[in-house]
């Protein structure tokens, strides 16, 4: 952003760094009148401010301005606020103040799921947009449901559904049916055998299947599969153990559903650029390095070419002369990883983690449930953000358009982590006025 032949560009705002020396300074003081206000006033007006965020998310499906794609910016001549940023904070305090009502319990089914709806009605329609990576972000509110008591169970599920979404598209659904079914016959073996004939028989199992691979039989993979978990099955049914059949078999059927299921949107529901997306992730070859893969292959050579200690600031060859697109908002991590190298890199890495340290700190001595919700709110944002815009700058996450907290240009994300972040603070002085 910083422009060489001008030094002075920050002040002209209709230029990009003017424009974000702008938002920089209206971030500062909000900040300031953050922590001028009292902490209580977040707290009474929860939803009201919530109300209002949902109210824009509406509003800019009618009168937004479409840019790359996405409904989700008012634009106001040289600036665009995007309420999608705005919303995650309002969905923090509104999350907050609902979970700290007296008597309020997640454990309650009630709770649980008027507490999903608050965090996933504002999802629903910023996917409406469509804006995938911002209505990603709401999902980190379930790291406050499970601090606030929520079963492991369902995060367990949530993982397991994703991994059989995504194994079913790297191998497809058959082989990930199959691995199911010897999944089953390996806990009902398990439960039926001694351990020496259990080993041996899950081991001839899979050395089957694994040879049907290997030949690239892979459709003749399941066959194996289904008679070994028949046969368990059987044996179960006869003897009467009908918990662990109940268990294992509709968890199967599900699972495999899922797979399939997930394998049919993908083919015939998502649209081409969104089969991209996910292509560049999981399946690199079958994507257009000059198309689709470019924007991957060019970051991970930028961050590559940084070396240990990079290249030094505004000598990066790739970002200068723009190899990397959008590498001042959601590649901006290829700017640091080229011009810092491995040092500077590692150094955000840790600074972000210090700082999500510390959010954590915040809540955790709280004096107040509501602070302590919107602390974990706060840095469950935070997480998100930080993890996704890293890991899809290396191509470790599918790129889904997340900035990168203090870092990324944008004025609307600048001010709204700004403002939680104030908030917090404002939240964590209180604690010393009430000891």
């Amino acid at each position: 952003m910083y422009n060489e032949k001008n030094p002075y560009a920050f002040l002209d705002i209709t230029t990009p760094i003017g424009a974000q020396s702008l938002w920089v300074a209206i971030s500062l003081l909000l900040f300031i009148i953050t922590l001028t206000l009292d902490w209580k006033f977040w707290n009474v007006l929860a939803f009201p401010i919530y109300g209002i965020t949902v109210l824009f998310l509406i509003l800019v499906l009618i009168f937004g301005k479409e840019i790359n794609g996405a409904k989700a910016w008012f634009s106001f001549g040289f600036f665009s606020f995007q309420p999608a940023e705005w919303a995650k904070f309002g969905t923090a305090l509104a999350l907050a103040s609902y979970l700290s009502f007296f008597k309020t319990s997640v454990t309650n089914s009630n709770v649980f799921i008027t507490s999903l709806s608050i965090f996933l009605g504002p999802a629903l329609l910023i996917l409406l947009q469509p804006d995938l990576g911002s209505a990603l972000v709401f999902l980190s509110f379930f790291i406050l449901l499970y601090r606030q008591g929520m079963s492991p169970t369902i995060i367990i599920i949530g993982f397991a559904l994703a991994a059989i979404f995504i194994l079913s598209l790297i191998y497809g659904p058959l082989l990930v049916t199959s691995f199911l079914l010897f999944t089953g016959a390996t806990i009902m073996i398990f439960n039926q055998e001694s351990t020496r004939n259990a080993l041996i028989y899950t081991l001839s199992l899979l050395a089957i299947m694994i040879f049907l691979l290997i030949q690239d039989e892979d459709f003749w993979v399941i066959i194996p599969a289904i008679i070994g978990f028949l046969i368990f099955f059987v044996i179960h049914f006869l003897k009467r153990k009908f918990k662990i059949i109940s268990f294992v078999t509709p968890v199967i059927i599900v699972a495999s559903l899922f797979a399939y299921g997930a394998s049919f949107v993908f083919d015939h529901v998502l649209k081409p650029h969104q089969q991209d997306r996910v292509n560049v992730w999981l399946r690199p070859e079958k994507c257009d390095p000059r198309g689709s893969l470019y924007n991957i292959l060019q970051s991970k050579m930028a961050i590559g070419s940084g070396g240990f200690t990079g290249k030094g600031f505004l000598q990066g060859e790739m970002t200068k002369l723009n190899y990397v697109p959008e590498q001042s908002t959601d590649f901006i991590f290829t700017t640091i990883g080229e011009e810092q190298g491995f040092i500077g890199s590692v150094g955000v890495i840790v600074l972000f983690a210090i700082l999500l340290f510390r959010f954590i700190s915040i809540a955790e001595r709280a004096n107040l449930e509501f602070i302590r919700n919107y602390g974990y709110g706060v840095a469950g944002i935070f997480l998100v953000h930080f993890i996704f815009n890293i890991g899809m700058t290396m191509g470790l996450l599918p790129v889904v358009g997340i900035p990168l907290p203090f870092i990324s240009k944008g004025g609307s994300s600048l001010v709204a982590f700004t403002v939680m972040t104030g908030v917090l603070l404002k939240m964590d002085m209180a604690r010393f006025r009430s000891n």
